[in-house]
């Protein structure tokens, strides 16, 4: 048998040791993902980043016609000088993100699930001024998409885990 047959029948095995553990699919029947989708309003924006973020929610999970559940976040965002010239000039920033928010069932009030995040991406800061502002304003965007991602994978996981 080939190292690579060797991997697949390794991938496959554990496949069926997840699914004989209580396995289930986030977005399979009776996962977490899939009570979300269309179910959600999101707090509206205030600020850009805050516009990204809910863009991107709304993206994955749908508008929420009929929401079942409302979102509240909390963004906070600030850049950091990581590359810095030998003539003192930062040429490269890190474009740091932390997300706090909380999933409320609107019907009862009560949290059904909560949390934070954090992620970071840079960009170049040595092209001419419009380029560095298109290089920050993308940075920023992805950014909130890496964010929006993280908090919609938590969401699908927590609602998907058995209650303790």
């Amino acid at each position: 048998m080939s190292s690579f047959n060797r991997r697949q029948f390794c991938a496959l095995g554990l496949g069926f040791l997840a699914m004989g553990c209580g396995f289930t699919p986030v977005y399979g029947p009776g996962g977490g993902g899939a009570a979300l989708i269309d179910a959600v309003a999101v707090d509206a924006p205030k600020t850009r980043q805050d516009y990204l973020f809910v863009r991107t929610m709304e993206e994955r999970l749908g508008r929420g016609s009929n929401p079942r559940y409302g979102l509240s976040y909390k963004i906070d965002f600030g850049e950091e000088a990581v590359a810095i010239s030998s003539s003192n000039v930062t040429t490269r920033y890190n474009v740091i993100g932390r997300v706090t928010y909380a999933l409320r069932d609107l019907q009862t009030g009560e949290v059904a699930a909560s949390g934070k995040t954090q992620s970071f991406t840079s960009y170049s800061a040595s092209g001419s001024t419009v380029a560095t502002q298109a290089a920050q304003d993308d940075a920023g965007e992805r950014l909130m998409i890496i964010l929006a991602d993280d908090v919609t994978t938590r969401l699908g996981a927590a609602l998907t885990a058995p209650a303790s």
